[in-house]
């Protein structure tokens, strides 16, 4: 049965983005919100466990993705983990609060996102956290997403800070602060042991309004766009298909995959490529779903000399870093107690990896659809290594790691090196092992990216080129990606796309910042 309902916003998609906004948008008591997530509204109880979040791939709060074959890494077909529950990724990943530096936020507006720098966004990721003890002037003290620290010690952890510090790497108190460049310690949305998702951070303490409709199971089909304005959505649930309509605004926020692959379901993207699949065209929007990039990552994997694995959730470094003559920061190291092999497979031995990867690659790819039916998993290439300049910085990003791997303060816990190998050291080898090595550190970004150029697909606003009342409000909007694991820039892209969607005018120590 058909059942129209009439909402002022939807919300498209239930993850870390919708989380925010849903609860922001219904704060108004006169505002009616639904939110529409096609996953379930919990998950197992092993995703509230820190030390289990890599075991949610593939589960039943996974998308569980995969990309085409990528000739950039001898053809492999990556997996895809996108988290499909309320909290979207945030349930799933590995909970790191990492903003990076300053410089990829500025790059956005260079790039012709105008207004999008890190001083214009820095008042929405503030707002969005909490984390004591912390400069003001860079830290929120009273946001939803409690941030800190591993609150234990661990031998090894101590011992790769400090040879990060004898390689040349400076000190760094506050990588969320001031310049994310430097050795620091990660930050964790981790509360009293357990994972905190926006869903825990946001929605929970919201899901009580009256005001605010969560639909859960409940997959967007396509949107009703009449006369260029988007009137609504059509989704289906287990009783069957439905519609609701908006009087203000549909906002998508189901992530770089999702939020491009239902534009072009919709009649919005680039023509060509609908008409080939049977798509009426609504407006010819090239760049949906173009621009595609992620941070792809490596390893060098060491055996121990004694077994190092950690039983606490214990701090651990985080180091970004310049290769050779980067103008920005361009690589970020973390460090895991398991000799990783090369696509993420963890080997028998003891021992520990230096996780590497290159922060800004020039690589692009794409996602298009397979099909005209929404149950049809898009066709998604990021494209790795395409461009031999991110071959190149990825080399230098491993020579960078092997300089803190050697470092006295290792000793103690080292042995040989695993991967690439200590035979592998000439330039032809190392690229060798990157190819076959490469993975993804999911952190996909950009298919829909602010601008005004002819392929760009939302405006400063987030507002849908040629569309009235749809705007974008996702990961799928950064230009680039940031130069840190991008959750905590996707909470603070959400925050501010709330209070542009209000005309809010938000409070900061220096005065009030006009959003609209």
């Amino acid at each position: 049965m058909n059942i129209a309902k009439h909402f002022d916003y939807i919300v498209v998609g239930g993850g870390t983005a919708g989380c925010v906004l849903a609860a922001r948008l219904s704060q108004d008591p006169g505002c009616r919100v639904l939110l529409l997530e096609a996953g379930a509204a919990r998950g197992p109880a092993a995703m509230s466990d820190p030390a289990g979040w890599l075991g949610l791939s593939g589960t039943s709060v996974d998308w569980a993705y995969q990309t085409l074959p990528q000739a950039g890494t001898d053809g492999e077909i990556h997996s895809w983990p996108r988290g499909k529950v309320l909290g979207g990724s945030s349930a799933i990943n590995g909970m790191l609060h990492i903003r990076g530096d300053r410089s990829s936020y500025d790059a956005w507006e260079a790039a012709g996102a105008v207004g999008w720098n890190y001083d214009s966004l820095l008042p929405f990721l503030k707002r969005s956290e909490h984390a004591p003890g912390r400069d003001p002037a860079y830290r929120g003290l009273d946001g939803p997403m409690i941030v800190a620290p591993g609150p234990g010690r661990e031998p090894i952890w101590e011992a790769c800070f400090e040879a990060a510090l004898e390689a040349g790497h400076p000190s760094n108190p506050d990588t969320n602060g001031a310049t994310g460049e430097g050795v620091g310690w990660q930050e964790f949305n981790v509360v009293g042991g357990a994972r905190q998702s926006a869903a825990d951070g946001y929605l929970r303490p919201a899901e009580g309004r009256p005001n605010l409709t969560i639909m859960t199971d409940a997959s967007v089909r396509r949107l009703i766009i009449e006369h260029g304005s988007c009137r609504g959505v059509e989704y289906s649930t287990s009783a069957g298909d439905e519609t609701a309509f908006v009087e203000r605004d549909v906002v998508l926020a189901a992530g770089v995959i999702g939020s491009p692959q239902l534009l072009m379901l919709s009649g919005v993207g680039p023509g060509g490529h609908l008409r080939g699949l049977g798509i009426d065209v609504i407006t010819d929007l090239p760049g949906v779903g173009a621009n595609l990039h992620d941070h792809p990552k490596a390893v060098v994997s060491h055996a121990a000399s004694r077994p190092v694995r950690t039983k606490t959730f214990a701090r651990k470094p985080l180091v970004l870093t310049r290769t050779d003559s980067a103008e920005k920061p361009d690589t970020q190291m973390i460090f895991i107690d398991v000799p990783i092999h090369p696509r993420f497979t963890p080997g028998p031995e003891h021992g520990y990896s230096i996780i590497f990867s290159l922060m800004s690659p020039a690589s692009r790819g794409s996602v298009r659809l397979a099909s005209a039916d929404p149950q049809q998993p898009p066709l998604i290439d990021p494209n790795y290594l395409a461009d031999e300049r991110d071959v190149q910085r990825m080399v230098g990003g491993l020579h960078t790691a092997r300089e803190v791997a050697a470092r006295d303060a290792l000793a103690p816990f080292r042995a040989a090196e695993l991967f690439p190998g200590p035979d592998a050291r000439s330039d032809a080898a190392l690229r060798a092992y990157l190819r076959r090595g490469v993975s993804t550190y999911f952190h996909p970004v950009g298919t829909c990216r602010i601008g005004s150029d002819p392929m760009s697909v939302v405006d400063p606003e987030l507002g849908v080129h040629g569309i009235a009342n749809l705007r974008v409000a996702d990961a799928s909007v950064m230009p680039s990606v940031t130069s840190g694991n991008t959750n905590a820039a996707v909470l603070g892209i959400a925050e501010r796309a709330a209070s542009i969607i209000t005309g809010e005018r938000l409070e900061t120590a220096d005065g009030l910042v006009t959003v609209r």
